[in-house]
């Protein structure tokens, strides 16, 4: 089911992101677990082949797993793991700025973590970390895989 990884930390992410995606409702079961890039034990953003309970599902998406929010973002729209990391950073970002101003969460991307200030502090440091050192590069490889 996973392909191409070697490093047990990188697979532990891998494993967390199948969890986190098979634990959602409308996904029946995980097909395949593809290394988009990962930083051993820290994060990493896997492409999922999924087989949906329900048509009008996506059966491919990104998740980005690790020292922060799990989350998906679809594929279509972004066909990289760059692309996907920067649709995760700004999903989560309007998060931040949505829980900074008090407002409701109805429309943004759910995260697991009471939306408190402090939590929403702690995840933009984690945000502009990753637009500084990762996503300010295109030259990066898959990672440590």
């Amino acid at each position: 089911m996973v392909a191409n990884i070697r490093d047990p930390k990188v697979m532990a992410l891998a494993d967390e992101a199948t969890k986190f995606l098979s634990n959602q409702s409308w996904c029946r079961s995980v097909e395949s677990v593809s290394l988009g890039w990962a930083i051993t034990g820290i994060l990493g953003v896997f492409l999922l082949r999924v087989i949906p309970d329900r048509p009008g599902i996506d059966d491919t998406l990104w998740v980005v797993v690790g020292d922060l929010p799990p989350a998906y973002v679809v594929y279509d729209g972004n066909p990289t793991w760059h692309d996907a990391l920067e649709a995760y950073v700004l999903e989560m970002e309007r998060w931040v700025a949505t829980v900074r101003r008090g407002s409701s969460l109805g429309d943004v991307i759910p995260v697991r973590a009471e939306p408190t200030q402090e939590h929403a502090e702690m995840l933009a440091r984690r945000l502009s970390l990753i637009r500084r050192e990762i996503l300010a590069h295109d030259d990066l490889s898959p990672g440590d895989a």
